[in-house]
């Protein structure tokens, strides 16, 4: 989850109050009248001035006054995480994937950590990363867990927007395995990643 405040805001010539959000890719503004998301992407000028930040896009200025946030906003958004930082990946993990053919993410993965399997777990994994397209793939939630280790996580990479596998399907489909979720990220723009991991009071 990003951070989040509510605050005064200016967009289209309108002053309005509501929510703003800072997301991993994405700043959001929501209030009765006005309903934006802005990926970095997209903002073609930042400034952080006296509480105010503000972002140009093609849809025009959006101006939210965040008071001591302002800078803090405009730096993570100049400096966003990268793909891994988002899923916490660290060198000394051992780390299965099953089921993904982005050849992109593979290369980077076999690059950042120290052990890493193709097509089949091992135990005692820190990271397992389950490609799935449809909920009938999501019944390997329950064979894999047995591989993680007690504190490790199981991420599941489904395409965004696909009815075939929804995100109910996903949560649904980890609980009945026993596990829980913990997190979502965007993993690529055709992508989405959800995290789950096993219940404190059921790790060994």
């Amino acid at each position: 989850m990003g951070a989040e405040l509510v605050c005064a805001a200016r967009y289209k010539g309108r002053t309005t109050r509501g929510k703003a959000r800072l997301e991993m890719d994405t700043v959001e503004f929501r209030a009765p009248d006005v309903r934006v998301s802005i990926p970095f992407k997209a903002i073609k000028r930042l400034t952080a001035r006296a509480g105010t930040l503000t972002l140009d896009s093609d849809e025009g200025p959006l101006s939210l006054v965040l008071g001591d946030a302002a800078e803090k906003w405009a730096v993570k958004i100049q400096h966003p995480p990268s793909r891994f930082d988002k899923l916490g990946v660290k060198k000394a993990w051992r780390v299965a994937v099953v089921g993904i053919d982005d050849q992109t993410f593979l290369d980077e993965l076999r690059r950042a950590v120290t052990h890493l399997s193709m097509g089949r777990t091992v135990k005692d994994s820190d990271a397992i990363f389950l490609g799935a397209t449809n909920e009938a793939e999501l019944v390997r939630l329950a064979k894999l867990k047995p591989s993680l280790k007690s504190n490790g996580a199981l991420w599941v990479i489904r395409p965004k927007g696909r009815r075939e596998i929804s995100e109910r399907a996903v949560m649904a489909a980890g609980k009945a395995a026993g596990l829980v979720d913990v997190k979502v990220v965007s993993f690529s723009p055709t992508h989405t990643a959800e995290k789950f991991v096993i219940p404190v009071k059921d790790r060994r």
